[in-house]
């Protein structure tokens, strides 16, 4: 499940994943300065909530009252300067069908961190200067796929980026502040770690 979480083309649309990093890797840790376009490292993601692509417990689900997960990154590269998590659920496209629902993006993590903690507070900014939106507002919005319906494939990734990102988590809608996101992302990802968790709710 992790490779094909990694082989991924993101709901951003970046072409560069983990993946074809995996199979083009750099010549040394930072992607090979001077010797044209950076490869994209592949990172870890992981969580003590599931196994990847295993269930999503409840407690981090909206039957639990949303409260992320705990999760840790590692095999860092060199150059990073901040991190963006991103949590969207493949199985539930909106508007045009080109897009999805979007659980979480935390932008301008610290460069020294290696992990959030479980239950992140609300609000548009945290105390480290990260911001964080999701579909429906400045928190982490857990998985709520119906009953009814097959079980849905939440994809949690992280992106290593040599620069921060100058975009208020207020003042426009959700899908504009991730589309502006991903603009001022592209050609600065570095690394890549990616999760897969499964959820739909019980009758």
């Amino acid at each position: 499940m992790r490779s094909h979480a990694l082989g991924l083309a993101i709901a951003f649309g970046f072409a560069a994943t983990a993946s074809v990093a995996a199979q083009n890797p750099p010549a040394g840790r930072g992607g090979g300065r001077g010797a044209g376009r950076r490869a994209v490292e592949v990172m870890t993601l992981t969580t003590q909530a599931w196994t990847d692509g295993g269930h999503i417990p409840p407690k981090h689900a909206q039957p639990g009252h949303d409260v992320s997960p705990a999760l840790s990154w590692s095999n860092i590269p060199e150059g990073t300067a901040s991190f963006v998590l991103l949590a969207h659920d493949l199985d539930a496209a909106t508007g045009n069908g080109l897009d999805d629902v979007l659980h979480w993006l935390v932008w301008n993590i610290p460069a020294n961190a290696t992990s959030l903690p479980e239950g992140v507070p609300h609000g548009p900014q945290r105390p480290d200067g990260s911001r964080q939106i999701s579909v429906s507002g400045p928190y982490y919005r857990g998985p709520a796929a119906p009953a009814t319906g097959p079980v849905h494939h939440y994809v949690f990734e992280v992106f290593a980026i040599d620069t921060t990102i100058d975009v208020p988590a207020v003042g426009a809608a959700p899908a504009a502040t991730r589309a502006a996101i991903a603009a001022a992302m592209a050609g600065h990802v570095r690394g890549k770690g990616a999760l897969i968790g499964l959820f739909k709710r019980t009758p």
